[in-house]
């Protein structure tokens, strides 16, 4: 089954939680209680600190990008996460749908988009926290319940995904490499991910051959030089 998300509106852009800190409620003209107060939840940016809960993405462009990985607002997804990156799962695997002003998604090893793990799908795990830029949330069919490795990474807020995906945690590190993600659904020259890994586990960028330069057309100057030697 298709893991497609579903194209919504852009909204602008408030790191915000609902009922994380004390502020007074206010009460609508019926005298009932209203929506607690927005705050500012806090993402831990420090690429040195919780190593174990860091993701590390190389990329096929020479890029790394790092994700924080949030286990408070969806513990059973973020140890999916963590399992199928040590079991080497996402490695190789491309991002195959990358909607521009959108999300860029990504661990289908068939690069179908139908495609997952041989494990189980997780029940989900709605929360609060909004799909703001470099939000990183986990893809699914129809059935809230089925989400399994399949993820994506959000270019520009979009709020109407809030509380119907699980959010999961944010790119903290190099953000510009994932705006540079190729196009496409999917793209005809697709953007991989070399080797996916846990910051803890101390796994070193990948080497990556280096691109052949593009061969240069025959000219009919090259010609009459090559017949004058």
């Amino acid at each position: 089954m298709s893991k497609a998300l579903i194209s919504t509106v852009l909204a602008l852009s408030i790191v915000l939680v609902p009922g994380l800190a004390a502020a007074k409620d206010k009460k609508d003209k019926n005298g009932a209680e209203a929506v607690p107060a927005r705050v500012y939840a806090p993402v831990n940016y420090n690429l040195n600190e919780d190593l174990d809960n860091i993701l590390l993405l190389d990329l096929s462009t020479g890029e790394r990008v790092a994700i924080r990985l949030m286990s408070d607002w969806a513990p059973h997804h973020v140890e999916r996460i963590k399992q199928l990156t040590r079991e080497g799962f996402y490695n190789g695997v491309i991002f195959h749908r990358v909607i521009d002003g959108f999300m860029a998604q990504t661990g289908d090893p068939t690069g179908t988009g139908r495609g997952g793990s041989q494990l189980p799908d997780i029940k989900a795990e709605f929360n609060d926290m909004p799909h703001v830029r470099g939000t990183v949330s986990m893809a699914r069919a129809a059935s809230d319940d089925s989400a399994n490795s399949q993820f994506f990474i959000v270019f520009y807020p979009r709020f109407a995904l809030d509380r119907r995906y699980t959010n999961l945690g944010r790119v903290i590190g190099n953000m510009p490499a994932v705006d540079r993600i190729e196009r496409g659904e999917p793209p005809q020259n697709p953007t991989k991910i070399v080797q996916a890994s846990i910051a803890s586990d101390n796994k070193a960028p990948p080497v990556l051959a280096p691109v052949a330069p593009a061969p240069q057309p025959i000219t009919a100057d090259m010609l009459n030089q090559s017949k004058a030697q």
